[in-house]
């Protein structure tokens, strides 16, 4: 009886204490906290930036577009016969700056010099036959000649002192070259010339529409042939790098959520399969529940958003989806 009564105590007593050690011991269990959220859409609308007919679209809805790619492109038969205008007026301004720059060639002075001379001989004629024609009429009194033949002396004979004069000044100008004024009054006009040029060839290069990043067309908006302005869009590209589900998670919830814990997230379609992403994002501004998001709590609590990045290299989510989303919570308790 003592026997069995001693077997009792002693399995009493290891029970008693695989029980407390149970209880004391560091415990660590994984758990999922589940939210439901939506594939996050974000999109960029894509206009020209001049107006003009549209002449090719190059992509389709659901298409895959890298950075860089031209997606449409105007008409430019109007621009491109103004660059070559503008680069006409562009080369003629080049050429008188330049030639002010290098200033008379040599001979173009020597034909100067000729001009002067020539004039000169002339006034020399001039200036004699008048001297003879007064003394003339010194000597006849008057009588061996009008008045008129007179005068017509003098004319002639300032006429040609007025043509050496000016001859001079041509002369002297192409030897001192063209002024400081009239060079920088130049340049100026060559530099409107150019900034015309280069503005006709800036519209030209933006005649092409191109995707400012790796994009997935969702709407094509024009077609070919239509009219455009700046305030037109004609694609809407979905931004899928990086991509992130948006899901909203409560108060109590937000506490068991840290940054950079693993998620699954996990389709309706293949419920099996789900794409494994981290959070990324937890927003510090409460807000209420967005009636998109498909919750079984009630839609009026205010709740936290909370991003999901996902690697997709497949493209398995679309834009927008519906998810599950099980973000593991790793909780350790002293009991």
């Amino acid at each position: 009886m003592k026997k069995n009564i001693i077997i009792a105590v002693v399995v009493i007593t290891s029970i008693l204490a695989m029980t407390f050690w149970f209880l004391k011991r560091d415990t660590t269990t994984s758990t999922d906290l589940t939210l439901y959220g939506n594939v996050d859409i974000r999109q960029v609308s894509l206009a020209f930036e001049a107006s003009g007919r549209i002449q090719s679209l190059k992509v389709q809805e659901g298409d895959k577009v890298r950075q860089g790619q031209v997606l449409a492109q105007l008409n430019t038969d109007a621009l491109k016969i103004q660059a070559q205008q503008a680069e006409a007026q562009r080369n003629v301004q080049k050429q008188a700056m330049l030639k002010q720059q290098v200033g008379a060639r040599p001979e173009e002075i020597a034909q100067a010099k000729a001009q002067l001379l020539s004039t000169q001989v002339q006034l020399e004629k001039a200036t004699q036959d008048l001297q003879r024609l007064q003394a003339l009429n010194r000597s006849t009194a008057g009588q061996a000649m009008s008045k008129q033949q007179l005068e017509d002396a003098q004319s002639n004979q300032a006429a040609a002192a007025a043509i050496v004069k000016a001859q001079n000044a041509s002369l002297q100008l192409l030897l001192k070259g063209a002024r400081a004024e009239d060079r920088a009054a130049t340049k100026a006009q060559y530099d409107v010339s150019q900034s015309n040029l280069d503005l006709i060839q800036y519209n030209l290069a933006q005649s092409e529409l191109r995707s400012p990043v790796n994009a997935v067309v969702r709407a094509r908006l024009q077609e070919v042939g239509d009219m455009t302005t700046p305030q037109k869009a004609v694609y809407t590209l979905a931004l899928t790098d990086p991509k992130w589900v948006r899901v909203y998670a409560s108060e109590k919830d937000l506490s068991q959520i840290k940054m950079g814990a693993t998620a699954q997230v996990i389709r309706d379609s293949q419920p099996n399969q789900p794409i494994t992403g981290k959070v990324g994002y937890i927003s510090s501004v409460a807000e209420f529940t967005p009636k998109t998001v498909q919750t079984e709590d009630i839609r009026t609590t205010l709740v936290y958003e909370v991003r999901v990045y996902v690697d997709d290299p497949n493209d398995q989510l679309k834009m927008g989806q519906p998810v599950t989303v099980k973000i593991t919570q790793v909780a350790t308790k002293q009991e």
